[in-house]
């Protein structure tokens, strides 16, 4: 038996082959033309990278390859001298080496394309756009950031790209007008391949405004903005915050229906800021860690249709009065943000964050991990046709809807005030599509 016991890990192709007896020329006589010098020391260093068990094999132990002499002697025509012998020698050896190599990088490569995660944020250079892109930026679970608006997203893009994270940066704006029309480039090299898509875009509320005096404005951009989701990237899920939430979600579901493409367990409103609000006034009215509480909010993402569940509390006391306080402030925390801005603003950094918990958890959903959490998307659970409640996600979006469970007394009477409401707000998103 004549056998090699010096490849490992950390050597090249060419000091495997001098460890033989041989050299590089030896290595060039044997090798079909197909593939030169240069590219098998590629491979043989890509080969001892893979993640797969041979390599880790190769890494732990030195690779023994044996070739049987007495096999190959009894081919007569077989020349006896030393040179030719260690040529035939490193021909198996690479022959051998090509079959092991080629199924390792195909295995490698398609776990790495699929594995990979594109997130696009439509209104990327607004006040709730740019913070959520740098937290997008920033998250390990994004591989591929796109940033689209109006005005100012290549800067955006620019500036995150500086930042060392994993992620690559893009940044697009619309198309310019053309004729003969085409497609938006920018909204299709922004969406094009999305896991997920987070809609911020639109304009912020303002003192005395309140979120259905935004329709007239925010529902024609989420309509414009979905229609591109339909078209680019329909298996996406697409998460709205753009306001009133009650209403562009209905709208966003209208538009994908027209397009033939509506999936329910792709689209959901983000009311993670319900949550997040409750979680922190329930945290400090009993001088707890904000962390360790999970306030569930149901309902819709406006006002009176907003619904904590402060009764599931494990642990908490309140008298009535601090309960009422709570839910009201819960309810109405924008308008407090916005009266504390003056005007200059709405609530932008605790939305960012917001819409960024909540993309990151579908983005973990998306690759296997089970995630809850609260989300306004079509269901049945009350008589409205949308509704905000806690929601499993899975691989697929949305994987089941969770029963509402016993609610108190007061809560009960919160459903029953804010139900017309909620339904009045979705109606209005789906006649705004079929009007």
């Amino acid at each position: 038996m004549v056998c090699f016991s010096s490849v490992t890990a950390g050597s090249s192709l060419g000091s495997w082959v001098s460890s033989a007896g041989g050299s590089t020329s030896v290595l060039s006589a044997v090798v079909s033309s197909e593939v030169s010098v240069s590219l098998m020391e590629r491979m043989m260093r890509g080969w001892c990278r893979m993640g797969d068990r041979h390599a880790r094999d190769v890494k732990a132990t030195e690779e023994k390859l044996c070739i049987d002499e007495g096999e190959a002697s009894r081919n007569k025509a077989m020349p006896r001298d030393q040179t030719t012998r260690t040529t035939m020698i490193m021909n198996c050896l690479a022959t051998k080496a090509i079959s092991t190599i080629r199924p390792a990088f195909t295995r490698g490569i398609h776990a790495t394309t699929t594995s990979t995660a594109k997130v696009a944020v439509l209104g990327a250079a607004g006040g709730i756009g740019q913070p959520l892109s740098l937290l997008c930026k920033l998250s390990p679970e994004v591989d591929e950031l796109s940033c689209y608006d109006i005005v100012g997203t290549p800067g955006v893009a620019a500036d995150l790209s500086h930042i060392p994270s994993k992620s690559s940066t893009l940044g697009r704006l619309p198309s310019p007008v053309k004729w003969p029309m085409g497609p938006n480039e920018g909204l299709k090299e922004t969406l094009e391949g999305a896991d997920v898509v987070v809609i911020p875009a639109g304009v912020p509320r303002k003192p005395g405004m309140t979120r259905d005096d935004l329709f007239n404005t925010n529902a024609s951009i989420v309509k414009t903005l979905v229609e591109g989701c339909a078209q680019f990237c329909p298996d996406a899920m697409i998460a709205v915050i753009s306001n009133p939430v009650n209403s562009t979600v209905p709208i966003a579901a209208e538009v994908l229906k027209k397009a033939g493409v509506y999936n329910p367990k792709k689209l959901a409103g983000v009311t993670t800021l319900d949550v997040c609000r409750a979680n922190t006034f329930v945290a400090n009215s009993q001088g707890w860690d904000p962390k360790d509480v999970d306030v569930t909010v149901i309902g819709g993402h406006a006002g009176i249709t907003i619904l904590p569940l402060f009764s599931r509390v494990n642990g908490a006391k309140f008298t009535d009065e601090e309960l009422e306080a709570l839910t009201v402030r819960t309810q109405f925390g924008g308008d407090e943000v916005v009266a504390a801005k003056a005007g200059a603003g709405s609530a932008t950094l605790s939305m960012a964050y917001a819409g960024f918990v909540f993309a990151e958890n579908v983005l973990k959903a998306l690759r296997g991990e089970e995630v809850t959490q609260c989300a306004f998307v079509e269901s049945s659970l009350t008589e409205a046709p949308y509704f905000a409640s806690p929601v499993k996600f899975g691989k697929n979006g949305v994987e089941e809807i969770l029963p509402l469970g016993e609610l108190s007394a007061y809560e009960k009477q919160w459903l029953d005030k804010m139900m017309p409401e909620l339904k009045k707000q979705i109606q209005k998103g789906i006649d705004f599509v079929n009007k």
